[in-house]
């Protein structure tokens, strides 16, 4: 008896056998029916022993009292004298309450964890056709099914079978059902049956022999007619025995489901017939699978139905899985998939997502997949469907490094350990790992940590997907080093032609000389080859994510090479995260960067700076470049001192530029086209307007000393005033000067005159830097009038000679260098020409309109796509600026808002007026905005001005990944450019040459 307020001899044995409720588990013990085994140390033994001691108590006591005398006194002298039958069962209530409640509803099945023969210990598919022989409807099948599940459950909670042996049986037993249920369908309807061959192939999971305890079983179906009958009868046929398997294995009975079985992966998916001849699925994937039904093929194996036509359909598209590596962009689909994967997880599901999240199993299984389909051209033993099977063989031939593969075996087998466990507890299919308590608590002992079971069983998991994180991408790429390097004794190399095959697999289209980059950058013991090996698996990954994975590596061999005795390069790329991977970006995305990194490869510091990619502002590049001239001994000195700042910027604008566009792992990409043209436009101009105030500062001091005879400013017109300048834009100038006091107005003309000649002549002196181009055209007179006037004289010829297009023109009039106050008065003279008062006549009007349609006409290059072309095209560049210039001309004068020298601004103020409405004022800035980019991509490029799309497919593949178009999508931006123009145009048509203005 026990003595109140005191615990009891047999609660403190609870407790001290892992037990979590034990009043709860004292009752139960007390339970009549266990009397002849309470006291038996034996089952406190085997229970403590268990993953849930509790559940699994719980569980014995309901099967024991479903028993009838005779067969619970079977049970329990069995239970205690047979120690396999004990820890099978008992291992199965501890970590399944769903085979728990099997058991309590069919108590006679307990006798299916007694035999103990070999043949028990490794059953194949003819052991589970034997179990489940018996069943002829969908109800009984379920019972025979779960029957041969506790079996796997008991092997597999006892360590009998590790996680790949239990992935197989699970499998094997899958096949096993999949024969059972088409038996049933067939024995229904044996008119059907006599029709059609009809095969079952398995495909992911259960075709790869690696199945989960609950998945979904992927399926597909091919069939022909029996005995040369006709083709479209057999073909209904073969469906409706299809679909009534389908519907025995997934149906909702009084037993539950087996699993639902998945036709999904068939040729056009859901939309498309659920049984095909074998021609026809050699057409369908000869002519239009995509990347990712040949990876998923790589894992078809026959199972049901006819053996004979299931292996001519294995062997009719095994070819067609191998040659998937040379599809154009085939690495970049497969990643793509598997980041979308990643994308579409739930955010807050994101942390506990063992299969789909970053380091789980599908990185695993991706990974391994890729390396398959790459190297399985050329090499057979790579050839299974079996991840572990394929990641053995992987290392074997020296495709993976050994070490890499035996972590990743590692990680794989106990991440698929935990998943087997959190399903095999409900029989649910599930993926996320629990958040309560009590589960973790089973779900770690259940894989043998018992000492603190839930922290150890975080520590584990968060170890291994680390593992499964870092290799992942490694896995792939760094092979390719190992094939140039020395390696340790009995180490495998990827031979040069597999190496080749990776290489062209990832896009690049010269892997010999990319080999040879790799060699030369990681190659010697020196401690910077051993960072360099560190750096290239993931700079190569980076790199193929472009669309010239060949000129990244290649400029990172520049580089390197140009920086690689400094002390700080090499330190930097490793340890700032970012500066590796915009390093990557920048390198791999066109000419015109890497150019400008090349000329001054120690501006790759910018890259690993947080704010390094934020362009400055004028005060500040002014600032630097005046002290910069004012150091300097020589004009020249002075200019190139301006020029190296220019070019310093301009590096800074197009990585920024590029970073943005792209994204990167940590800063997904910039969502506003806007703000990234606006950024560009306005960095660009402010770096080209401190220049140019740097190489007057320059002219003047060589010949005058500080001061000129003449007040001069520089006015920006054009790009250039609406600080809207791209990579390769002219700027667009006119010159002012203004005599000063006691100076004779011609010896002040011809001072100005020597500035500007000077001028020009610095900015365009041949050196490393990109030149500057001043274009001073649009001066009154144009080429045939003087290239600087004074204030006095612009006065008087545009108070008698000025046209229309000049006013036009002066809408984009900012002053951008030289004396402020002569600028701002000469901003004050023009205001009224390009805001006339009451705004323009109707003759105005029409001359506008008339210039226009002649440039539209005269000026588009021959052999040009007037669709395609940015400038001139339709709903191009110039369409949105005559039309918002129109607008600015006609109501400038009333509405300040329209005053401005930016074309966006100006648009946005003209929608805030009411004088275009949304949608026109939102079509009109895409297209500019669009046709902008699409400038800005060309020259980033291919190094040099375009203003149409380049011709060749590489160069307009690197503009689309600018755009943000992904790899196989150029048709897409240009289908996507002739819409948007198409739709900027007929708003053109109405505001510009209609009656709206």
């Amino acid at each position: 008896m026990t003595v109140p307020g005191r615990r009891s001899s047999t609660f403190t044995r609870l407790l001290r056998h892992g037990f979590t409720d034990p009043s709860a588990s004292e009752r139960l013990l007390e339970t009549p029916e266990l009397a002849p085994v309470r006291s038996d140390p034996v089952l406190l033994d085997a229970l403590g022993a268990t993953a849930d001691p509790d559940l699994a108590l719980l569980g014995l006591v309901r099967i024991v009292e479903a028993q009838d005398a005779d067969e619970r006194r079977t049970l329990l002298d069995t239970l205690v004298t047979a120690k396999p039958l004990r820890d099978r069962l008992l291992g199965v209530l501890g970590a399944s309450e769903a085979l728990g409640d099997h058991l309590a509803r069919h108590p006679r099945d307990w006798h299916a964890l007694v035999t103990y023969e070999a043949a028990d210990l490794h059953p194949g598919v003819a052991e589970f056709e034997r179990g489940l022989a018996e069943a002829t409807d969908p109800v009984t099948l379920r019972v025979a099914y779960r029957r041969c599940l506790l079996a796997i459950a008991a092997r597999d909670v006892c360590g009998t079978t590790d996680m790949a042996q239990t992935a197989a049986e699970l499998a094997d037993l899958a096949t096993a059902t999949l024969r059972a249920a088409l038996a049933i369908a067939r024995t229904a309807a044996p008119a059907d049956a006599a029709q059609c061959r009809l095969a079952v192939i398995a495909m992911g999971k259960c075709g790869g022999h690696e199945l989960n305890y609950v998945s979904d079983v992927d399926v597909i179906f091919v069939a022909e007619p029996a005995d040369g009958g006709d083709e479209g009868k057999a073909m209904q046929a073969a469906s409706r025995l299809a679909a009534h398997l389908m519907r025995i294995c997934s149906e909702t009975t009084v037993e539950g489901v087996i699993w639902p079985v998945d036709a999904n992966l068939r040729p056009e998916g859901r939309n498309g017939p659920l049984v095909r001849t074998l021609s026809s699925h050699l057409a369908y994937y000869q002519r239009w699978a995509k990347t990712w039904e040949f990876q998923a093929l790589l894992k078809a194996r026959p199972v049901a139905g006819d053996p004979e036509l299931g292996q001519d359909y294995v062997e009719a598209v095994s070819p067609l899985v191998w040659q998937a590596a040379e599809r154009d962009n085939f690495v970049a689909d497969v990643q793509k998939m598997r980041r979308r994967v990643v994308d579409n997880i739930p955010a807050a599901q994101v942390e506990r997502e063992l299969k789909l999240g970053p380091g789980g199993l599908r990185d695993v299984e991706f990974a391994v997949q890729l390396l398959q389909l790459v190297h399985g051209r050329s090499d057979a033993t790579l050839h299974s469907g079996t991840t572990l099977d394929a990641l053995a063989a992987l290392a074997a031939g020296g495709y993976v490094g050994r070490a890499d593969a035996a972590q990743m075996d590692e990680a794989y087998r106990f991440l698929r350990a935990m998943e087997h466990r959190i399903q095999l507890y409900r029989l649910r299919r599930t993926h996320l790992v629990p958040e309560d308590e009590a589960d973790l608590r089973r779900l770690g002992r259940s894989l043998g940590l018992r000492t603190e079971p839930v922290a150890s069983l975080n520590k584990e998991w968060k170890r291994h997907a680390s593992v499964v994180r870092r290799l992942h991408e490694k896995l792939f790429y760094r092979p390719l080093l190992d094939a140039v390097a020395q390696l340790a004794p009995g180490e495998t190399r990827l031979s040069a032609r597999a190496a080749a095959h990776r290489l062209e697999a990832l896009g690049y289209a010269d892997p010999a000389a990319a080999l040879r980059h790799l060699e030369a950058l990681s190659s010697g013991v020196s401690r910077k080859a051993a960072i360099q090996r560190t750096l290239l698996p993931v700079l190569l990954g980076w790199f193929a994510d472009s669309a010239d994975p060949d000129a990244g590596l290649l400029g990172f061999r520049k580089v390197s090479d140009a920086l690689g005795k400094t002390p700080w390069y090499l330190r930097l790329l490793r340890d700032e995260g970012a500066a590796a991977e915009n390093l990557a970006r920048v390198l791999s995305a066109g000419r015109l960067a890497p150019d400008l990194l090349l000329r001054a490869p120690e501006a790759v510091a910018i890259l690993g700076d947080p704010d390094g990619l934020v362009p400055r502002g004028r005060d500040h590049l002014e600032q630097e470049v005046l002290a910069a001239v004012g150091r300097a001994e020589t004009a020249e000195g002075a200019v190139a001192a301006a020029r190296g700042v220019r070019r310093r910027e301009l590096f800074r604008t197009t990585a920024g530029d590029l970073i943005g566009s792209y994204g990167t792992e940590d800063s997904p990409a910039e969502e506003d086209p806007g703000a990234l043209v606006d950024r560009v436009g306005g960095a660009v101009t402010d770096l080209n307007a401190a220049t140019i105030a740097g190489a007057l500062r320059a002219a003047v001091r060589a010949e005058w000393g500080d001061t000129l005879p003449t007040r001069f400013a520089v006015i920006g017109m054009g790009r250039f005033g609406g600080h809207e300048l791209g990579y390769g834009s002219d700027a667009d100038v006119l010159f002012v000067h203004e005599p000063r006091e006691g100076v004779d107005e011609q010896e002040a003309a011809k001072a100005a005159s020597r500035v500007v000649t000077e001028m020009r002549r610095l900015l365009q002196l041949p050196t490393a830097d990109p030149p500057l181009l001043i274009d001073a055209d649009l001066r009154p007179e144009g080429k045939s009038g003087p290239m600087v006037r004074s204030l006095k004289s612009y006065e008087a010829y545009y108070r008698r000679w000025s046209l229309v297009w000049e006013s036009q023109a002066l809408l984009r009039a900012e002053v951008m260098a030289g004396d402020a106050d002569l600028g701002a008065r000469f901003i004050e003279l023009i205001d009224p020409l390009r805001y006339p008062v009451e705004g323009l006549g109707d003759d105005a009007v029409r001359e506008i309109r008339r210039l226009k349609a002649r440039m539209e006409s005269e000026r588009m290059p021959r052999g040009a796509d007037p669709t395609l072309h940015t400038k001139l095209g339709r709903g191009g560049l110039s369409d949105v600026e005559w039309t918002v210039q129109l607008l600015q001309m006609r109501h400038g004068w009333e509405l300040p808002g329209l005053r401005t020298t930016r074309t966006r601004q100006a648009l946005a103020a003209a929608h805030a007026a009411g004088l275009i409405d949304t949608e026109d004022a939102s079509i009109l800035d895409e297209a500019w905005v669009l046709a902008t980019r699409v400038r800005n991509g060309v020259m980033l490029v291919r190094g040099r001005a375009g203003d149409t799309f380049p011709s060749d497919g590489r160069e307009l593949a690197a503009v689309g990944r600018y755009l943000g178009y992904e790899p196989g999508h150029v048709g897409d931006m240009l289908e996507d450019y002739r819409r948007l123009t198409r739709r900027a145009r007929a708003v053109v048509e109405e505001l510009f040459y209609g009656a709206h203005l």
